[in-house]
């Protein structure tokens, strides 16, 4: 396989197997270290505890057993595996002493030319004693670093391929210069099936004994939305927070507005006057201590799922997408709330002609 070759893996979800530092099919170790964020101890240890397609696990266990690791790019959303896969490759190949063999960076701190002329640079050049002949490189979070600072780190990948493997990690592709790109076998992490999030999910809350609803469980799926670590952390805040976990602890947890809130927000702008809509948005952000932007998902969702004439729900749609991107540049909340409801206004005239 040559390096610039693209394989997509659609998934690499968490298996049902493996737990925290434990071995795949021993969850009550007492090295077990219950201070631990649920997130790492419940982070796959081995390749078989990442499930992902055959023929995906397949070609990484090729390249470790012939010896020959390409430099790794792995790209795609939060919380679907990239760093537990590649640190789990580091486990498989060195063993239990792997962090010696490896360097970690976040890049999103580390993100400068310096880091990659000092740090990575002088790892890099240490030839290793260890019988696999080459260290471990991984770059987290890569999307972040300076256009100056990939050009210098292209030169190092160059020049101690035979010393060094890189695995550079972030969540969007286009911002890795081509070049470093092209030195890199490309593994797509898309979001992780509903399915298999919930497999792990429902691991943690027999083994952590979680009081939860059925109706948590599902408000808890379909907020993570296929982000694995935003699930197990809300899981264990909620946990820590309240007896028992129940669709509204989860949504107070994570911040997010309430469906029934959204409902009353929508049906307000569609049939309401705009004084008396307005005064309801604004005094259930003030109560609810929400943004904007908090609410515009919500909004999305909900208008997917109501019945109004098509061309109006595709006005609406475009509106809030352009409403999201103009808060995101640092439109005013005020201003992009008004036109907002304006844009619901003239939704209700064309769906009545």
């Amino acid at each position: 396989m040559s390096n610039d070759e693209i394989m997509d893996i659609d998934s690499l979800p968490f298996s049902s197997k493996g737990k925290g530092k434990t071995s795949s099919n021993d969850f009550s170790q007492p090295e077990l270290n219950e201070n631990l964020p649920w997130v790492e101890k419940y982070r796959p240890v081995t390749l078989n505890d990442v499930v992902s397609h055959k023929d995906i696990t397949s070609t990484i266990e090729k390249f470790i057993e012939k010896n020959r690791l390409p430099h790794l790019l792995f790209y795609g959303p939060p919380g679907t595996g990239k760093t537990s896969t590649i640190l789990a490759v580091a486990r498989r190949i060195y063993g239990e002493e792997y962090r010696k063999q490896i360097l970690e960076l976040n890049a999103s701190d580390d993100r400068g030319i310096d880091v990659v002329r000092e740090q990575i640079k002088q790892f890099a050049e240490t030839r290793t004693l260890f019988s696999k002949g080459f260290k471990l490189i991984i770059l987290d979070e890569a999307d972040m670093m300076t256009q100056a600072a990939q050009a210098a780190l292209r030169r190092v990948i160059e020049q101690y391929t035979k010393n060094v493997r890189f695995c550079i990690i972030c969540n969007y592709v286009n911002k890795i210069a081509p070049a470093i790109q092209s030195r890199c076998t490309r593994f797509r992490f898309s979001p992780l099936p509903s399915t298999e999030v919930e497999k792990r999910i429902n691991l943690v809350i027999e083994t952590e004994r979680v009081k939860v609803t059925e109706d948590g469980k599902k408000a808890l799926m379909k907020l993570s939305k296929g982000d694995m670590r935003r699930a197990l952390n809300v899981l264990q805040a909620c946990h820590a927070a309240y007896d028992i976990t129940s669709e509204t602890e989860i949504y107070n947890c994570t911040g997010s507005p309430h469906p029934s809130d959204i409902e009353t927000i929508v049906k307000s702008m569609l049939s309401d006057e705009f004084t008396t809509a307005h005064q309801l948005i604004s005094t259930m952000k003030t109560e609810r201590g929400l943004a904007l932007q908090d609410l515009l998902v919500g909004v999305y969702e909900y208008i997917e799922t109501i019945e109004i004439k098509p061309h109006a729900r595709v006005y609406l749609l475009d509106h809030l997408a352009t409403t999201e991107y103009r808060l995101s540049t640092g439109g005013s909340e005020r201003i992009q709330m008004s036109a907002l409801l304006g844009a619901f206004k003239n939704a209700v005239e064309l769906t009545s002609r």
